[in-house]
């Protein structure tokens, strides 16, 4: 090929588009925990409280399981069923003029009486904390913004719609929502920042896929269609807040429990995000995350003065998420175990790598502009 030819040829290829095509985020099959259906917290420490059947286990960052109140006097109710978790973040209740104990571990009771059983941060268990007068519980969270007084918020059936029930640090509870529409699972409190709904209570349900804020004189909103498919044991099932200083580093976990002859039979596994994944998606600081039991798909909501909604992880797999999703943040990034799988996959997206699109397109540019420079330098020598 003659000289001139060649350097064109160079310079074509330079005006090529550069791919920054990537995976977009997917869940991590990170630690194996038999029975698990829920995550809590984390603890002062950074470690998480991770439920099971009938057993609590702490999970550090670096992902060492441990055993949690498992000694003489520790928890064990329940064996079977999904008695979610809070833990306690530690908080003042200024109208009962007491504070909840940080740490302290809050269980659905769903064995009569129906109610709340405190377990001690040390790992021993309180026995009754509060009652509750409902059929059964299937959601809590505690109040970190303070529209609530900070109080435990539970959610439970109640003549066929759903009773929320704010419970102070003494176990004194009140009845804030007689009437709510259905809903379950990981429920969370908007922070100031989440446009109308801040805080209010947000809360799935999965029958509609509608997510709900409730707010504290009872009245519900619709926040927005999830748009994520919808059903018994399919829908969505938790919605947490990104926590201030995620996109500076940290992870996201969510439970993905282990179900028998369900089109999505989980793994028995704790999953985990990168916060780098979700931040090279567009998610930030504030943002609502939203996920579905049925294959623990993935939407960011974003609310101001409106709100709108982002697809992150977009096919169901064979996951079944349960429970919180909840954060840890600024810790190193772990090595994975080798038997550690990626559960989702979605189609490759334009700037989902940890590259941000403008350094890959600044790189296309200063290509092109090389092979321009050399195709006139050569044509101007072969005159």
């Amino acid at each position: 090929m003659p000289k001139r030819g060649a350097f064109l040829l160079l310079a074509l290829v330079a005006f090529l588009p550069v791919s920054t095509a990537a995976a977009a985020p997917a869940w991590e099959q990170w630690r194996q925990v038999h029975g698990v259906f829920d995550v809590g917290g984390p603890r002062a420490d950074g470690s998480l409280i991770v439920a099971g059947s009938a057993a609590l286990s702490t999970l550090t960052p670096d992902g060492a399981v441990a055993p949690f109140a498992r000694g003489p006097g520790g928890y064990r109710d329940d064996p079977g069923l999904e008695a979610y978790l809070a833990v306690s973040p530690g908080q003042h209740v200024a109208s009962s003029g007491c504070d909840f104990a940080r740490d302290d571990v809050f269980i659905e009771r769903l064995h009569t009486p129906i109610g709340i059983t405190r377990v001690f941060a040390s790992g021993e268990e309180s026995g009754s904390f509060a009652n509750v007068d409902m059929s059964s519980l299937n959601g809590l969270v505690f109040d970190t913004v303070g529209s609530f007084d900070h109080r435990l918020l539970v959610a439970g059936p109640r003549n066929g719609r759903t009773g929320i029930v704010a419970i102070d640090c003494n176990g004194v509870g009140k009845l804030i929502a007689p009437s709510a529409p259905p809903l379950e699972g990981g429920l969370a409190v908007a922070p100031s920042t989440f446009g109308a709904f801040a805080g209010d209570l947000v809360a799935p349900d999965e029958l509609s896929g509608i997510i709900w804020a409730i707010s504290p004189d009872g009245t519900a909103t619709q926040v927005v269609n999830s748009g994520l498919p919808k059903g018994q044991d399919i829908g969505v099932e938790s919605v947490a807040f990104v926590p201030s200083g995620f996109t500076r580093g940290g992870f996201a976990y969510y439970a993905d429990r282990a179900t028998a002859g369900s089109a999505h039979p989980g793994s028995d596994s704790v999953l985990r995000l990168a916060g780098t994944d979700l931040v090279a998606a567009g998610v930030q600081d504030g943002d609502m995350l939203a996920a579905t039991e049925g294959g623990a798909s993935l939407i960011d909501v974003r609310c101001a003065t409106s709100c709108r909604v982002t697809t992150v992880i977009g096919t169901p797999t064979a996951a079944h998420g349960e429970g919180h999703l909840v954060f840890t943040l600024n810790r190193a990034a772990s090595p994975s175990p080798r038997s550690s799988a990626t559960v989702t996959a979605t189609q490759p997206r334009a700037g989902s790598s940890g590259v941000p699109i403008f350094v890959a397109i600044g790189a296309a540019v200063l290509a092109a502009l090389a092979g321009v420079l050399i195709t006139l330098a050569a044509i101007r020598r072969s005159r």
